[in-house]
């Protein structure tokens, strides 16, 4: 820097370096406080019953388009009950692991064909079952049998042979020591008892349709009460499923009057049947609840 001429420069003091002021500290944000709270992270928990609701919500959609054209899907070849099952297996596994999901389809196996046997017994062309995953399994039929009785006898060999399926799960279960052997067959028999909730779809409300219209209603309110009890999306589907099929029984009951017009030893045959299911397969049940993750 150059000086300008007639002017006297004074020397300049050497100048001391100034300290910065050190950077404000910001707070550490787990362990800010605020009126005496310490904020901690929230951990989010995910267990078995959320991921179920979630991974089933897709699958009843599905499950309402197969039951609108069951008669159309079940003419596909590529749907046939191997390849269900397989897929069916693979949806459970997903969840429980693969030794569950095929023993868990085996025993629907069963008791769907039990249903299978007595339709074609009775010369009711029947298909073999077709797995829906979180489901269960459907039959199709190319017409309905001719009353209440035969109908009702076709609702009740799905749970018989399904229980005598469980047992035989049981049986082994026993002799062999094995828990995991021994909750599956609890799972069977469970399945069968729900089963028999007397209302449509499920075999009790077609096995209640030869003893009397109303017990449906008394299924209804039931699973209604499950439903809110327990809000599941399968049984949601159920509840809708049963109402709108309990309008249209009532609504054409003058209809089909006949169709419903049985003997009374026919009418004691089943509701023997129906309550002794019931009652066995509540015993089973409670023999062989266990505690335990397979």
């Amino acid at each position: 820097m150059s000086a300008e001429p007639g002017r006297n420069l004074e020397p300049v003091e050497h100048l001391e370096p100034v300290d910065a002021p050190e950077p404000a500290t910001l707070p550490d944000p787990v362990a800010y406080d605020d009126g005496g709270r310490d904020y901690e992270p929230v951990q989010p928990r995910s267990g078995t019953r959320d991921l179920l609701r979630k991974i089933t919500a897709p699958f009843v959609g599905l499950g309402l388009l197969l039951v609108k054209f069951g008669g159309l899907l079940l003419k596909l070849k590529v749907l046939t009950t191997a390849g269900s099952m397989l897929v069916s297996i693979a949806a459970y596994a997903w969840i429980w692991g693969w030794r569950f999901a095929v023993g868990f389809v085996l025993l629907i196996f069963v008791h769907e064909l039990g249903h299978v046997l007595e339709l074609r017994r009775q010369g009711v062309p029947a298909s073999a079952p077709l797995f829906i995953p979180f489901l269960g399994a459907v039959v199709g039929m190319k017409q309905l049998p001719d009353d209440a009785w035969k109908e009702a006898r076709v609702a009740l060999a799905g749970p018989i042979l399904g229980s005598i399926g469980a047992a035989v799960v049981w049986i082994a279960a026993e002799a062999t020591g094995s828990e995991f052997l021994l909750a599956l067959a609890f799972v069977g028999f469970f399945l069968n008892l729900f089963n028999l909730i007397p209302i449509v779809p499920l075999d009790g409300g077609r096995a209640a349709a030869a003893l009397h219209p109303a017990i449906w209603l008394g299924g209804l309110v039931l699973m209604v009460g499950l439903a809110v009890y327990r809000p599941n999306p399968i049984l949601i589907l159920i509840v809708v499923l049963g109402g709108l099929e309990l309008w249209k029984r009532w609504r054409d009951r003058g209809e089909n009057a006949e169709y419903y017009r049985l003997a009374v030893s026919q009418r004691v045959a089943v509701a023997v049947v129906y309550l002794g299911l019931i009652v066995a397969l509540g015993v089973a049940v409670a023999e062989t609840h266990v505690a335990r993750t397979f």
